[in-house]
């Protein structure tokens, strides 16, 4: 149960948000991924969700707030509302709107989901990365900005998870060298195309369907890179509907033959996860390796 320091701390983010008092008439926690805390507050002018943590990494909670504006800002998908990200009392804290969750998905989610990312795909810069940095779990994702997006895959992606993962001990020497063999085959496999905005942790834990039956998006790690890597990251923990790639697929057709580059791509979330989680995704990121270079 929460006491009432805590409701206080509640209270205070609200009236700093809002302009209000606003007080806290139930609440109820709420997942909010493996390193925050989460709760639904509910008080006579809406309901809130809040998270927090008082070991937020440095930034995390606005980069996300960031975030989540820049999807905004398109008008093709949706978002939460987003009241604000701070500090105070010695927690970092993010206050959005509550999204009341469907459990059954309407006739049509899967399709109106697949067009509208492809729509947002299509929101375009002339760099690949973003103006900052963000983080991608509780892990830092460097956004530095490259006109080349096989460059920006391979040094601010791969590079940069497949270092901390030797650095860590989490992969050998050896593993690191046939990454290396694969930075040079990439260039003969994978596609140019212009950058696309991309939500950036794209699974199925990330999407919601509200009460209209929308998707809406949660707990991004945006930048702007090559949309087939968002395409792949769907795929990585089960996929979607079949409904949703198709509908996807006549708003914004694929490059051909993306079926058979989707599992590079997947090598950046699944050595993050390496890094995150250890070897149990070793497995995973050995297959693809063997793949492309055996």
């Amino acid at each position: 149960m929460l006491g009432n320091e805590q409701l206080q701390f509640f209270e205070q983010v609200l009236f700093e948000r809002l302009g209000r008092d606003t007080p806290i008439k139930s609440f109820e926690f709420v997942s909010g991924g493996c390193i925050n805390n989460a709760v639904k507050l509910h008080t006579a002018t809406g309901d809130f969700f809040i998270k927090w943590n008082i070991y937020a990494l440095e930034g995390m909670f606005e980069a996300e707030a960031k975030g989540l504006q820049i999807l905004q800002s398109t008008q093709e998908i949706g978002t939460p509302e987003i009241y604000g990200a701070g500090q105070r009392e010695g927690k970092a804290y993010l206050l959005l709107e509550f999204i009341a969750s469907s459990v059954v998905l309407e006739k049509g989610f899967w399709e109106n989901f697949g067009a509208n990312l492809a729509r947002m795909h299509q929101h375009t810069a002339p760099y690949f990365g973003l103006d900052f940095d963000n983080y991608i779990g509780s892990l830092p994702q460097y956004n530095d900005k490259c006109e080349d997006g096989l460059h920006f895959f391979i040094e601010k992606r791969l590079k940069t998870q497949a270092g901390l993962a030797m650095y860590e001990g989490k992969i050998d020497k050896r593993t690191y060298q046939r990454f290396e063999a694969l930075y040079e085959k990439l260039p003969d496999i994978l596609p140019k195309e212009k950058a696309a905005l991309l939500h950036g942790d794209l699974w199925s834990g990330n999407y919601m369907a509200d009460a209209q039956g929308k998707a809406i998006l949660i707990d991004p790690a945006v930048y702007y890179g090559n949309r087939e890597a968002e395409l792949a990251f769907t795929h990585l923990f089960g996929g979607f509907e079949e409904d949703f790639y198709r509908a996807y697929q006549e708003e914004y057709p694929f490059v051909e033959g993306f079926e058979e580059r989707k599992d590079l791509y997947n090598l950046y979330p699944l050595l993050v996860h390496v890094n995150l989680f250890g070897a149990g995704y070793l497995s995973a990121v050995e297959r693809i390796l063997n793949k492309y270079l055996d």
